[in-house]
């Protein structure tokens, strides 16, 4: 197992004088062996003095997570992160705020620099925002199959018998759900779309025919009641997609480069963590969130997520590595199916060298305090 530190093919702005953490070693094991992070002599033990002080100059990291404190990646292990002490391990003062759900809030408050990160759906949500006139810089990528789902009746056997009834979601169409009934012949204009908050059931009281929702979680909730429903996925009509793409403020990223890449060094080590110890990250989310949080279920749409995430990726790439091939692949599709005017600079909107810089091979460089 290697202990040196290596740098990036490429380099974001202002990113390659600041790779090195002089004070790394190699592996993802924990200094007290049982994965917490081990109490540091002081703040910023772990990384160099240089490091440290560049981390704690960017300030406050706001994070804005996908959904609330649900147990899915890119949110259970940031949550996790900071009750093990790994950002603070790494001189970074971390604020994990829950996100809405709405995909293109969140794109705002980091365009805004409300936010200097967040996770958002997929590449395609990045695309469309972009799109849009929002400035966000992809930084991360943990998935590459579309986590979204359409739920419908088991009466419904072709998407286009949607045509005349009611679809719901979540304050917009996600972008995969579009593109999967644009592939199926589906006439949007005669599909009502209603926004319907969080509650799943409204599908099986008749109150939609159709519900776009997360594989990790709609589908499983009304399982457990005993409701039958099938699920159209996007992967499944030919639309590439993706899921857990990290976006930061393009500015934040140019000023304070170590602190974005310690802050998915840290995450991606949670990451792991959580891949063996799922109830007790669990735990962190539940006591982050209000009275009532389900830690069953949300352990079920951690596992669900996971293995989403270990199926769909590419053999030799590392967790959380983004390419602009991928990137563009999706952009291409989405200009094929009218939901965006053109493929953007890709090599612009993507900074791959951020995760690249954080692997020695397939490794992970954590520096043990």
């Amino acid at each position: 197992m290697s202990t040196s530190c290596t740098r990036p093919r490429r380099t974001a702005p202002a990113l390659a004088a600041a790779l090195l953490l002089t004070g790394c070693s190699g592996g993802t094991g924990d200094a007290d062996g049982g994965g917490r992070a081990a109490p540091a002599a002081g703040r910023g033990s772990a990384v160099s003095a240089e490091r440290c002080a560049q981390n704690e100059a960017a300030g406050t990291v706001t994070y804005v997570t996908g959904y609330q404190f649900q147990a899915s990646a890119s949110i259970l292990d940031p949550v996790a992160a900071e009750a093990l002490g790994y950002f603070d391990a790494l001189c970074l003062d971390v604020e994990i705020q829950p996100g809405s759900g709405e995909t293109a809030q969140n794109a705002q408050l980091v365009a805004a620099g409300t936010a200097q990160l967040s996770s958002i759906a997929g590449a395609s949500d990045v695309l469309v925002n972009v799109a849009n006139g929002v400035d966000v810089t992809a930084v991360a990528l943990f998935g590459h199959v579309p986590v979204a789902t359409l739920m419908t009746g088991p009466d419904v056997t072709d998407l286009r018998q949607l045509e005349g009834t009611t679809l719901g979601h979540k304050g917009a169409l996600p972008v995969t759900i579009e593109a999967m009934l644009r592939t199926a012949g589906v006439d949007l204009d005669r599909v009502e779309q209603v926004s319907v908050g969080y509650d799943p059931t409204v599908l099986v009281r008749g109150q939609v025919q159709s519900l776009t929702g997360y594989k990790s979680n709609e589908p499983l909730t009304l399982r457990e009641l005993g409701e039958e429903v099938t699920e159209w996925n996007p992967e499944d009509h030919g639309v590439p997609g993706s899921m857990a793409t990290t976006i930061v403020d393009p500015g934040f990223l140019a000023e304070h480069p170590t602190a974005v890449q310690d802050f998915l060094r840290a995450q991606l080590h949670a990451y792991a963590h959580c891949e063996e110890h799922a109830a007790e990250c669990v735990g962190y989310a539940a006591q982050s969130s209000r009275a009532g949080y389900d830690t069953e279920h949300n352990q079920r749409v951690w596992e669900t997520e996971t293995q989403l995430i270990d199926s769909s990726q590419p053999a030799g790439q590392p967790l959380g590595a983004i390419d602009a091939a991928t990137v563009r692949a999706e952009a291409e599709f989405l200009v094929g199916m009218g939901q965006i005017d053109a493929v953007p600079d890709v090599d612009a909107l993507v900074a791959e060298d951020v995760v690249a810089g954080l692997y020695e091979g397939a490794e992970l460089i954590w520096p043990a305090p």
